[in-house]
């Protein structure tokens, strides 16, 4: 097999740091979202509300993801 169509080696080492970055980024966009619903309408209010409460579940996940990893590395 040629080194063209091997996969990659799965290097996981990062994957803490980068699910941390991941949450920082959802929870940035959660907060820019609020400044957003100032001057939403009814309908875009909402849209943004479920957006956010799916962040937020997206949120626990990306944390319960990172304990995990932080397991598997010590």
């Amino acid at each position: 097999m040629s080194d063209q169509y091997r996969p990659k080696p799965d290097d996981r080492s990062d994957n803490v740091e980068k699910l941390q970055d991941m949450v920082q980024d959802t929870i940035q966009n959660i907060e820019k979202s609020h400044e957003t619903m100032q001057y939403s309408s009814g309908k875009e209010k909402e849209a943004i509300q479920e957006k956010n409460k799916r962040r937020e579940q997206a949120i626990e996940g990306m944390r319960q993801e990172i304990k995990d990893e932080y397991k598997d590395q010590n």
